[in-house]
């Protein structure tokens, strides 16, 4: 686990940047997918009418995600991401769990996408078996990946356009039917009929409904892991904002539609609650129509997962989170990390495929919560790393309430419940194996200085050689030379990240590291000598 280096920060983009709106429409194609088409099935059961204010509950939980992640994006763009601020607020603890909670939780969803989308194939050809479409649809999301980051976008942006005009699409006919557009259509449910009782399975049923409500915003992480390519990170804010409200309105929309065509009592969690509600127009091309829909909404969210996976597998390697075999790249592709991946991708299938269907449902919910977690550390970094000014300051704690809320909520149900435990026990044993990882390399560090580094000293300060590589003494805001740079960047533009860097603190941090790699000396003026000693000689 180590430091957050110069490595990490990424001001020259080999690929070509991103604009905000193709921003936006990577969130739209990493967050619609089976967690809405099919999961908003299962919250209609559990809460009825009232899984509209569910839906709003899990829309501003997410706003509030997002307004933490983008405004530490903006500021400093890191690679990582949330995990690279979990690290920089709390330390390589945070950065160890924030990585690999959100690794194991998108292998195991990426699992049951792949599941799903076997079971919607076999509409069409119902004798082929599952694991045979689910190995063809894993193979083709991880070539998807590794036609790298710019063939990723354009399947994403492709099947991003797709959903929403399949979500669009709905909106029309439902409309029309319900204005008796079509002959022999429905006749409109009464308001009373269609929303009351708005909570029929009472206070619990619309508790426990909010996890699902927050499954079909799942993704935005994907939006911050990409934001480093923004042309400008100062827009990342607008990416996020504009993404997350025509979702919400779309979701609204469809919804409110959706409980006026049909009884909610009739919703199910085996067929999209969409496809259910336009039976009644006796239309042939739906059926078909929509499970093309929910094959390339499921597609794109597990391509999303997959990417998300092997970009942060390589991500933990680069900070020894992860074996470091995983950070090589040959020819510009990472692949060790996507035979790592393709492996673990296998391991998921074959637990959907074998496990006992509830006991891999609980695997699932796990999966859901464990994002859920994510999320509450991107808030508590933004606490620390963010300058929240007037009634701000209370958007990081408020989205913390909502998320619990939900996390709570699966306590009170009896199919969510396992997955809680689940996923509890995996927190608790990767913060046992952290903590056991970062005390064994205290003590290697320890052995091969002689002794302990004493409290109060940093010991993830990179080398002389990459404070030079990088251009500036980030510990000073100095050039190697002692030429002082210019104000810093994000403080200059945002005013949201600190400089607690308040001391000359280079001098005494680097006398407590004997390998160093290149032995500098200070100038006069305390900063870093970029002239190494030779023989004991200046060179």
């Amino acid at each position: 686990m180590g430091g957050t280096s110069t490595r990490n920060r990424n001001p020259r983009r080999r690929t070509q940047p991103l604009s905000w709106r193709q921003l936006s429409l990577l969130g739209v194609a990493s967050t619609i997918g089976t967690g809405y088409f099919l999961g908003s099935g299962i919250a209609i059961r559990m809460a009825g009418p009232s899984v509209l204010l569910s839906f709003l509950w899990a829309a501003l939980g997410a706003y509030l995600v997002f307004v933490a992640l983008s405004r530490m994006t903006a500021a400093e763009p890191l690679e990582g991401s949330f995990r690279a601020y979990s690290k920089k607020a709390f330390g390589p603890w945070a950065g160890f769990l924030s990585g690999w909670v959100y690794g194991m939780s998108e292998l195991l969803i990426s699992g049951s996408q792949m599941t799903a989308l076997s079971l919607f194939a076999r509409f069409w050809f119902p004798g082929v078996p599952l694991w045979m479409f689910a190995s063809g649809f894993a193979a083709l999301g991880m070539f998807t990946v590794w036609l790298g980051t710019r063939g990723f976008e354009r399947v994403e942006h492709t099947l991003a356009v797709l959903k929403l005009a399949a979500i669009l699409l709905f909106i029309a006919l439902a409309a029309a039917a319900l204005l008796r557009w079509f002959p022999g259509g429905p006749s409109p449910r009464s308001l009373g009929r269609s929303y009351f009782p708005p909570f029929p399975e009472g206070f619990p049923g619309w508790w426990s409904s909010l996890l699902f409500a927050f499954y079909a915003f799942g993704g935005i992480e994907v939006m911050g892991l990409m934001a480093l390519r923004l042309k400008n990170p100062e827009e990342a804010p607008k990416s996020g904002n504009v993404m997350l409200l025509s979702l919400a309105l779309l979701y609204a929309a469809s919804l409110l539609l959706a409980l006026r065509m049909v009884p909610w009592q009739i919703l199910n969690a085996r067929k999209s609650p969409f496809i259910i509600a336009l039976e009644p127009l006796d239309l042939p091309f739906i059926p078909h129509l929509f499970n093309g829909v929910l094959i390339a909404a499921g597609f794109s969210t597990m391509t999303a997962s997959l990417f998300a996976v092997t970009n942060m597998l390589a991500v933990l390697a680069k900070d020894r989170d992860a074996p470091p075999i995983f950070a090589r790249q040959y020819k510009g592709r990472p692949y060790p990390a996507l035979a790592f991946t393709t492996l673990a991708v296998g391991g998921s299938i074959a637990l959907s495929l074998l496990l006992p269907g509830r006991v891999y449902e609980s695997f699932t919910a796990a999966a859901g919560l464990m994002l859920l977690y994510n999320w509450m550390f991107i808030l508590a970094s933004s606490l620390k790393l963010v300058r929240w000014r007037g009634f701000r300051r209370g958007m990081p704690y408020a989205g913390m309430a909502l998320i619990a809320g939900a996390i709570a909520g699966t306590s009170v149900h009896a199919a969510s419940r396992p997955g809680l435990w689940i996923s509890m026990g995996y927190l608790v044993f990767l913060a046992a194996f952290a903590a056991i990882v970062i005390r064994l390399r205290k003590r290697r560090a320890g052995s091969r200085s002689g002794d302990e580094k004493p409290d109060g000293v940093n010991p993830e300060i990179p080398s002389e050689a990459e404070q030079r590589n990088a251009g500036y003494d980030r510990y000073r805001r100095k050039q190697p030379f002692g030429e002082q740079l210019p104000e810093y960047a994000g403080e200059r533009r945002h005013g949201d990240i600190p400089n607690n860097d308040t001391e000359d603190n280079a001098p005494a941090v680097l006398e407590e590291i004997p390998e160093i790699g290149l032995q500098g000396r200070f100038g006069d003026d305390g900063s870093v000598d970029a002239q190494p000693e030779q023989n004991g000689q200046r060179a």
